[in-house]
């Protein structure tokens, strides 16, 4: 088939990657110019993996238009927060109906929806087919080094989901189909968040135990959240739940993971919030899960605690022991 990735950060490449060892053809939209020169006549992306030749095959544009009307298929690989503008985009140049495939984490800041919800929000009915997201325990580091990996193809038409799911598996790329849209995106945007207090953990030097007690507490949470908004208990007990949750709290690949333990050898959030300039989304989801679950009335101590750290300015220490001082109660 014909495939557009749009987006040439290091999940699309990785992506394309996988796509193109499955015989299929693979568009690479980018908006600089430089990134799709060196795409085209390099067969690198050194920005983000400095010693992989891609193979000729892959081939990059920076004409949207090109690249909408070329596929069957668009993928979306950019960041949350520009989901919409560039949806906004693509609608121009439809003049068929495509599959969709979402690929990013977390909730868009304004409407507080989740990424699917936006694709149907910009796209008519008539131009699209039901969404699919692509979710689960990946990091690109490793699937573009062709090393194991399990994830999840999650839609409302299993029909669709069957469609990625024989787009992408093969000996090194296996793909679940997953019905619980709700349930897989909340619990793919949450463990972002509890990546970075993972990360905080590790900053100021706590051990296993603490990192063990975290991320069964939130995975908690993201169950609680989860539920809360519509999901169902079994995805969070698969791939894009628990799954999710311990690759992503539990690597030096993750970004959120990264970030947090910067935010910890720190002691406060403020000096990283100012000099960052990578996209970490879970930063932007613990503002949007406090504020959905203040409203929701769900009780989540480790995002209250990470908002605190992050927005609000306090010790990353004193916070940590803070949680431990809450009341007792059972588990």
């Amino acid at each position: 088939m014909k495939i557009s990735i749009l987006g040439a950060g290091s999940w699309g490449l990785a992506l394309a990657q996988v796509l193109n060892d499955n015989n299929n053809d693979v568009l690479i939209y980018a908006r600089r110019e430089e990134v799709v020169t060196e795409i085209n006549f390099q067969h690198t992306n050194k920005k983000y993996f400095p010693s992989v030749i891609f193979s000729e095959k892959i081939k990059a544009t920076f004409n949207l238009k090109e690249a909408v009307q070329f596929a069957d298929i668009l993928l979306i690989a950019v960041p949350v927060k520009a989901y919409r503008s560039l949806l906004l985009e693509v609608k121009d140049y439809l003049n068929e109906r495509k599959y969709f495939i979402s690929t990013a984490k977390g909730f868009e800041e304004k409407t507080l929806m989740r990424m699917s919800d936006v694709i149907r929000d910009v796209i008519p009915e008539s131009y699209r087919y039901e969404i699919i997201s692509l979710l689960g325990p990946s990091h690109a580091e490793e699937v573009v080094l062709r090393e194991l990996t399990c994830i999840a193809s999650v839609s409302r038409d299993n029909n669709a989901a069957k469609l990625v799911q024989k787009l992408f598996s093969n000996n090194y790329f296996r793909v679940y189909t997953q019905n619980d849209e709700i349930g897989a995106e909340s619990a793919s945007a949450l463990k972002n968040a509890i990546a970075i207090a993972s990360g905080i953990l590790q900053g100021i030097a706590l051990g296993d135990n603490a990192r063990a007690a975290l991320v069964t507490r939130g995975l908690k949470e993201l169950i609680r959240f989860g539920l809360a908004s519509g999901g169902k208990f079994e995805t969070f007990m698969g791939l894009t739940g628990v799954g999710d949750l311990l690759v992503t709290c539990n690597s030096w690949h993750s970004r959120n993971f990264q970030a947090g333990y910067a935010i910890g050898k720190a002691d406060l959030a403020k000096e990283f919030l100012e000099k960052n300039d990578k996209t970490v989304e879970g930063i932007q989801t613990v503002k949007l899960v406090h504020q959905i679950a203040k409203e929701k009335n769900i009780s989540m101590p480790i995002i209250d605690a990470l908002y605190d750290v992050l927005f609000r300015g306090l010790s990353s220490h004193e916070t940590v022991y803070n949680l431990m001082l809450r009341e007792l109660k059972p588990e």
